[in-house]
């Protein structure tokens, strides 16, 4: 008998130190953080879909209403029949659907509407949520501060509230303990939800986050599916983003003229001469007359012989202007030839 019950005694004692070696259900190195246990996943019930998007108090804030019937059916808070390889607890975003479904059972999930990042900022991989915030503080990156220089103003973090662009709820995410700065949060923007609009946070209306917070401890895994559906290999990021070319400076504008003959402001004015006749102080030289000379007259012949006439007192004529003697008057006039010594008379 006391042999029976020292068997029973080692042999609980053997399977209780195996237990203690066992991986848990539900717990991988994805899901579970240094020392944690299993994920323990809080299952829902009829009242979590009753007024969803009710205006409520929460903390020091009050969260507006949503009105459901603008929220498209698929992307509003919902248990759905979801097959998938992972274990309970693990959280499966799908960008291309706008959708993250949190399994809470094998075969079940809750379902939640989402914005997923805008051209150029999205990603997929593997990551685990390293720690979880109530209406946590916004720091925008240098990044988007040079996208939007508007946001300077918040360079040290803008306080929790209800425009905080990370809403009520912020879990954080990391991938091999690195933080790419990326995020499972609130917005106030809840018309967002559906579309590609962050910087590769993936958004949910604060209502949703609330519940999904309250769902999951810190070391739950995160799957962020490929844009056709399938499931990431490796970590694939955004590309870095491309610093804005600085525009070229546009050229002056011209300053109207209000005279268009008016010379450009800054230059010198300029007069044109006036037209004048030219003075000048030497004196005019007259032009000279050209005097063509008179043709050579042919030397008077001398006389035949006839008898000495008397001389006849009457004033010669000047040399220079004298003509030759018509031959029928010779016989009336001596001829007379000038010398040096004796001009005619």
């Amino acid at each position: 008998m006391l042999r029976n019950v020292l068997a029973l005694v080692l042999g609980g004692g053997l399977i209780g130190s195996l237990g203690a070696c066992v991986q848990q259900p539900g717990v991988t190195e994805a899901t579970k953080s240094p020392g944690s246990q299993a994920s323990v996943v809080k299952q829902p019930v009829p009242e979590d879909f009753v007024n969803a998007y009710a205006a409520r108090p929460d903390d020091a804030f009050t969260i507006p209403a949503v009105p459901e019937d603008k929220i498209p059916e698929h992307l509003r808070r919902q248990e759905v029949a979801y097959e998938s390889q992972d274990l309970p607890g693990t959280i499966v975003i799908d960008p291309t659907h706008k959708t993250l479904h949190l399994i809470t059972a094998p075969g079940k999930a809750m379902r939640y509407g989402i914005a997923v990042g805008a051209e150029g900022f999205q990603w997929a991989g593997e990551a685990v949520i390293a720690s979880r915030k109530h209406w946590p503080t916004w720091t925008p990156p240098k990044e988007m501060i040079e996208r939007k220089p508007e946001l300077a103003k918040w360079e040290k973090g803008q306080p929790g509230g209800p425009t905080n662009p990370l809403g009520a709820r912020a879990l954080y995410l990391t991938t091999n303990g690195v933080d790419y700065g990326f995020r499972i949060h609130g917005t106030p923007e809840w018309k967002s939800i559906g579309r590609n609009a962050s910087s590769g946070c993936f958004r949910m209306i604060n209502q949703d986050v609330i519940d999904l917070y309250n769902r999951v401890p810190d070391g739950v895994k995160v799957v962020v599916l490929n844009a056709d559906g399938t499931r990431p290999t490796a970590l694939k990021l955004p590309p870095p983003s491309r610093k804005k070319a600085a525009a070229p400076k546009p050229a002056p504008e011209p300053v109207p003229v209000s005279n268009p003959g008016a010379p450009a402001p800054g230059f010198p004015t300029m007069t044109a001469p006036v037209t004048s006749p030219l003075v000048t102080d030497a004196p005019t030289v007259p032009t000279p007359t050209v005097m063509t000379p008179a043709p050579a007259l042919p030397a008077p012949q001398p006389a035949a012989a006839t008898p000495e006439a008397p001389i006849l007192a009457e004033p010669a004529a000047p040399a220079a202007t004298a003509e030759p003697v018509p031959a029928e008057l010779a016989p009336a006039v001596a001829a007379c030839v000038a010398t040096a010594e004796k001009p005619c008379p």
